[in-house]
């Protein structure tokens, strides 16, 4: 079956055609970085406005890359939630339509389950059960993963998610947006024993994160630091990256040892940062996957992928649009 997936929960159009035979046979994504670099961050205003502009023509590029038409889609999948409720509307309601107007079926997906079985799009899918460490903008979670749809949280943060607190760190520094990836690139020129940053909550028995500390740390040193050479900031910057490692690959280590299942899914946009992956290849006892480097961040392939697991097992959205702000993982079912 060929099954197209639109994102839109955030500052990213995607849209994606997966072939049920053939796999991931189209890909486009316009990036909204241009459009909110000036503001430092995502404007929601804008990025529902830009979805609105760039949907279209993006769902015209995709069938043309694959060579398929319209007539040829079996079923559409798009991001219900997490995510922007305007950006999250823009998608579901010209993916809910144009499935309508083509009287076929809508499959309504889970944005983070998207991210979770994104490595599995490459085919090379880890034995279930497994666990996923799902790390991005707004969320940080370790979840085994027992069967497409049965998840439980073993742990997840309790204030800023691992890549909301890259980007605010980011942004104390100056060093722009998106902060992540501009944080990591700087860190490469850092020294790694100038400063020692806390590994918040691992002196303690559990599964679940903080990063608000981290960053309160990370600002103090900038103060007293000031005014900062570019040298100061590289080494703070790979302080702050080294503690978050760090702190990511003890949790993991702690989650494989407790369950006893050893192999781990990482997934997410800061599943992306290259020294993350490093150490968890090598100091992880446990079987490690991830999605290839272009599919961490939003994309229209990990919501066509996951959509066509859903219609597999037999969900279909209804005439209601109705996109979710919030939505815990643990509350989706398998079927």
């Amino acid at each position: 079956m060929l099954i197209m997936g639109l994102e839109t929960s955030c500052d990213e159009t995607g849209v994606a055609l997966y072939d049920s035979e053939a796999g991931l046979i189209a890909n486009v994504l316009h990036s909204q970085v241009e459009l909110h670099a000036r503001f430092g961050g995502v404007v929601p205003e804008l990025a529902s406005r830009d979805h609105i502009r760039k949907i279209t023509p993006l769902t015209r590029e995709a069938l043309h890359r694959a060579g398929r038409t319209m007539a040829d889609l079996d079923a559409i999948a798009y991001t219900i939630g997490p995510g922007l409720i305007g950006a999250l509307l823009v998608g579901a309601t010209f993916a809910r339509s144009l499935a309508f107007g083509l009287k076929i079926p809508a499959v309504a997906v889970h944005h983070m389950e998207a991210h979770l079985l994104a490595p599995l799009i490459s085919g090379s899918a880890p034995p279930l059960p497994f666990i996923a460490l799902l790390v991005s903008g707004g969320h940080t979670q370790l979840v085994r993963v027992d069967a497409i749809g049965k998840y439980a949280v073993l742990g997840e943060s309790l204030d800023d998610a691992a890549g909301e607190a890259f980007d605010k760190t980011a942004k104390m520094l100056e060093l722009g947006y998106p902060g992540g990836p501009k944080l990591a690139q700087c860190a490469e020129n850092g020294d790694p024993a100038r400063f020692h940053f806390p590994r918040p909550m691992t002196d303690r028995p559990g599964l679940d994160f903080s990063f608000s500390g981290l960053k309160t740390y990370t600002r103090t040193t900038i103060a007293a630091h000031q005014p900062l050479s570019q040298q100061d900031t590289a080494d703070i910057a790979r302080a702050f990256e080294d503690a978050v490692v760090d702190t990511l690959l003890i949790k993991c280590r702690r989650a494989v040892q407790q369950t006893g299942v050893n192999d781990l899914v990482m997934a997410g946009g800061v599943s992306a940062n290259l020294r993350l992956r490093a150490r968890l290849d090598s100091d992880l006892d446990a079987r490690v996957h991830y999605a290839p480097l272009d599919l961490c961040t939003d994309n229209g392939a990990m919501i066509a992928y996951a959509g066509w697991r859903r219609f597999e097992l037999g969900d279909r959205a209804g005439l209601a649009i109705t996109p979710r702000a919030r939505w815990p993982i643990s509350d989706l079912t398998s079927a």
